[in-house]
């Protein structure tokens, strides 16, 4: 499933009007107070095998609302490549909302939109065409265990379609940081 562009617009208007409503709901801030509740951090990822490697930056930053509810934004950047085959770059960006049922267990929610720009080795007979550009969408949903700025956990892409996916698999382990 592809979110056209506008849509990802929409979605991230309704993002910024709803942090600027608990904003307002919460009482006028001074910028000390905003910026103290705005947490940065985010993941790396490295994977490297016989003829393969995978290295991801993904930062992001969230606003906590409270000590129950946060929300952000988040970018990826990943490079993969595999000798003899293909090479590729995703970009793109994700919208996440955190909550904590009790201070140990993390609930959460990614939408991330993401496009691949895949090369495959023009010494391949089967490829077709050596250059493929799409973009994919995933919806996450998490769940894990907390401990200060650190969280440990799994999460599922329910929009998940094999053959389709950039990723292997629709579960995949996190460790979230966030300062």
């Amino acid at each position: 499933m592809k979110i056209p562009l506008p849509k990802i617009k929409f979605l991230l208007l309704n993002f910024l009007l709803l942090c600027m409503y608990f904003n307002t709901t919460h009482g006028q801030e001074t910028p000390n107070e905003f910026w103290s509740k705005v947490r940065f951090g985010g993941g790396v990822g490295l994977s490297f095998g016989s003829d393969y490697f995978s290295g991801t930056l993904a930062p992001s930053a969230i606003y906590e609302f409270d000590e129950k509810f946060a929300a952000g934004l988040g970018l990826n950047a990943t490079y993969r490549s595999e000798k003899d085959f293909y090479r590729s770059t995703i970009l793109g960006g994700s919208v996440l909302a955190l909550y904590n049922i009790i201070q140990a267990i993390q609930l959460s929610a990614e939408l991330e939109q993401l496009n691949e720009n895949r090369r495959y080795d023009q010494r391949l007979i089967f490829v077709r065409e050596p250059e493929t550009n799409f973009w994919y969408t995933a919806l996450f949903l998490g769940a894990g265990y907390r401990l200060q700025h650190v969280t440990v956990g799994l999460r599922y892409d329910v929009l998940y379609k094999e053959g389709e996916s950039i990723y292997g698999t629709a579960w995949l382990p996190f460790v979230r940081v966030y300062f």
